[in-house]
């Protein structure tokens, strides 16, 4: 697989990385992208970042922490105990647009990047941030309402005791055989950034994304346009893949999506992209395309 992203390294406090993809834009320039990853994922999506620099977008993407190429031996995969930590690096990455000329940006997030990027923009009000566009992103846990109670207040009283208490060993394969060229996808991307089953499930790290969960499900105060894009159906706890995979969000309910999206903000546009997968954009190729012209022409009226 290659990878010849031009990347640089954001120093953080305690000797810990995160790492700056960067993509300039195909002749003259009209603004900035950032886009924030999911859980266990890195940014691979080249079509994504060639699809927006054809437009005339500097295109950048953050490997948070502990994910992608800024996990180092030692590291514990996608490790969080607070989800303000991640402001460190998005701060900085704002900064390195700013020095590469751009007064302001739009900040682009999927799945757990569509929970940490709303919560650092309500903490970031200054920021010189346009538009927030996020795809299929987490607002709630896809489990059953005892799990989302009971369960949710056990995780709250014992995740700060036993953070690294494994909870569950992955995701399940479904999924990451939906996408990747080896199985039932076309995408090519490193297993051990992004492994079929994703990353152990630990205790304090799903502490941390609950405490997120409430604060936003409680409202936030994002002062800029929000579009939400989302899958039109899905499809969780299957044991096995099948073809309705292919179709359908098999990570997150979409439901919970439309639900809490007028949470964010003021100004908050929810679509719907038939047939979508968990990522919109690794979706069968009618519908990415759907889904990347939605996002187009939300941003054009921005603009206009």
């Amino acid at each position: 697989m290659s990878d010849d992203f031009d990347t640089r390294t954001l120093q953080l406090k305690g000797d810990i990385i995160a790492t700056l993809v960067r993509v300039p834009a195909d002749g003259e320039t009209r603004g900035a992208i950032l886009y924030v990853h999911g859980f266990a994922d890195y940014f691979f999506q080249r079509h994504v970042a060639e699809h927006f620099t054809a437009q005339g977008y500097d295109f950048y993407a953050v490997d948070l922490r502990y994910y992608g190429r800024s996990l180092r031996d030692g590291d514990t995969p996608n490790f969080a105990l607070d989800l303000s930590i991640y402001y460190e690096e998005l701060d900085a990455a704002a900064e390195l647009i700013r020095e590469d000329g751009h007064e302001r940006f739009t900040v682009m997030a999927h799945s757990t990047g569509g929970l940490i990027t709303p919560l650092w923009l309500d903490a970031r009000k200054d920021l010189p941030v346009d538009a927030l566009v996020l795809n299929s992103p987490w607002f709630e846990l896809a489990e059953p309402w005892l799990a989302r109670t009971v369960g949710t207040a056990a995780i709250k009283a014992l995740g700060r005791y036993l953070p690294k208490l494994v909870l569950r060993p992955g995701l399940g394969g479904v999924y990451g055989q939906s996408i990747h060229k080896d199985h039932h996808g076309e995408w090519d991307f490193d297993l051990k950034m992004k492994p079929l089953n994703a990353f152990p499930v630990l205790l304090g790290w799903l502490r941390a994304i609950r405490i997120g969960h409430a604060k936003l499900q409680a409202g936030l105060d994002v002062r800029v346009p929000i579009l939400v894009l989302h899958s039109s159906r899905s499809l969780l706890r299957a044991k096995a893949w099948t073809p309705e995979a292919m179709t359908a969000d098999t990570v997150l309910d979409v439901a919970d999506m439309v639900k809490y999206a007028p949470k964010l903000g003021r100004d908050v546009t929810v679509v719907e992209i038939a047939d979508g997968l968990h990522d919109l954009f690794l979706s069968a190729e009618a519908v990415r395309t759907k889904a990347l012209t939605e996002v187009d022409n939300w941003l054009a009226r921005q603009a206009s």
